[in-house]
């Protein structure tokens, strides 16, 4: 099923497009090095074998797994013998190039300044990181996309009724079609071996049927319905009441199920000063830190960053005081409890504020004992409304006992 033409390639709209580096090096005979960056199942090897076969190049394929500097030689001169004696170009294509050591890497250099390949480099890694500078700098980096579910679903469909896949001799049930689509996780190249598995079992593949070649269940979850807001739900309470096992459970539920890693990280952000607040401050560096960490690593790996944001949340002193505070002068701003900002509070630094009085009077608290000095900082309508009524719990009871300080201090008790 692999794509033959560009058009073919299923999902990367961003790199096929009009004018683009690779629609160029198709329309063009010019040499051009690439690396393609991305994960595993988007295209990074189609992507060279199109190049490959559209503009009539040869085609050699060279693994970092398996090959050394000995490997990649051969292969330079092979291709500098084709260039010398037919004209004919070749596509040298080198997966995994991250796995290349400096002086394999360094190997590749006189062939791609002398333009005598048209290098093409596939990596899962970070090239930045694992690549070294004079390769990198002499080629063009394109970063691949996980497929969306929607070009998953049009691989598998392509594949039911295509010559080159089942050629219409099996049905695909729309359960199993969509359980087929959770489990390949944006990976093309997954989502065709479980098809290609339980069309071995059956030519009518139903969800048991997927659930049998692929040995695995499915996940009963609508990400649009019922399922998703059910499960998100007892997620988010199951962590509020400080059960970690029932967190983690629903937590396993939405990774298996498909759910975007991206969103349960973002719940997570929220609970932590939703639910959790100063009663443990490193709640939310943790669960921040998570949803970085999603964005840089991805499933699966990523769903033991997200357990660890979960069960510290879980276990974490609760406080919902952050939430109330915010809230309630929220409403009271949207009641019209709005005020004129006190004069001395005004900006003056801006020629003409001091003929307005603005500023005049301010008291630098960095000037006073303990950094505190009596004065209104409220607009009169709210000076005596109190928003942020923090609880005795865990890191909370400091922070109330100077908070009560502080406020009667300025109130002028």
């Amino acid at each position: 099923m692999r794509p033959r033409t560009l058009d073919e390639v299923i999902g990367q709209r961003h790199l096929l497009g009009p004018g683009t580096p690779l629609r160029r090096l198709v329309e063009s005979e010019a040499p051009m090095s690439l690396f393609l960056w991305g994960p595993p199942g988007t295209g990074k090897t189609t992507l060279a074998y199109v190049v490959a076969g559209v503009t009539k190049r040869r085609f050699v394929e060279i693994s970092a797994v398996s090959a050394g500097v000995k490997d990649v030689r051969a292969a330079i001169d092979n291709a500098r013998r084709e260039l010398g004696m037919t004209g004919r170009q070749t596509v040298l294509f080198v997966d995994e190039v991250h796995r290349f050591n400096k002086a394999q890497q360094d190997a590749l250099l006189p062939a791609v300044e002398n333009r005598w390949v048209t290098f093409i480099g596939a990596t899962t890694e970070n090239p930045f990181f694992s690549v070294i500078s004079p390769l990198l700098s002499r080629s063009l980096l394109l970063t691949l996309e996980s497929l969306s579910d929607d070009d998953i679903r049009e691989v598998l469909e392509r594949a039911v009724r295509d010559e080159r896949g089942l050629g219409g001799r099996a049905t695909l049930a729309p359960q199993a079609l969509d359980h087929l689509v959770r489990l390949a996780g944006g990976d093309a190249r997954r989502s065709l071996t479980y098809l290609e598995a339980a069309a071995l079992l059956s030519d009518d593949i139903t969800v048991e049927v997927v659930e049998k070649a692929v040995d695995k269940a499915a996940v009963r979850y609508d990400r649009q319905g019922d399922q998703h807001y059910d499960v998100i739900s007892a997620f988010i309470k199951s962590m509020r009441g400080s059960d970690a096992d029932a967190a983690l459970h629903y937590l396993a539920r939405m990774i298996e199920a498909g759910e975007d890693p991206r969103f349960i990280a973002r719940r997570i952000v929220i609970f932590a000063s939703e639910d959790v607040g100063l009663a443990d401050p490193t709640c939310l560096q943790t669960a921040v830190a998570v949803a970085q960490a999603v964005q840089l690593i991805g499933l699966p790996e990523a769903q033991i960053n997200l357990a660890h944001a979960v069960i510290h949340c879980a276990l974490a002193p609760k406080s919902n005081a952050v939430v109330k505070a915010i809230g309630a002068a929220v409403g009271d701003v949207r009641r019209g409890l709005i005020g004129q900002v006190p004069g001395h509070l005004r900006d003056a630094h801006y020629p003409g504020a001091a003929k307005l009085g603005h500023g005049e009077g301010y008291k630098y608290p960095h000037d006073f004992d303990h950094g505190l000095v009596r004065q209104d900082y409220a607009p009169e309508q709210v000076r005596e409304r109190r928003y942020y009524e923090p609880t005795t719990h865990g890191a909370e009871a400091p922070v109330a006992d100077r908070w009560a300080r502080i406020r009667d201090f300025l109130r002028g008790a």
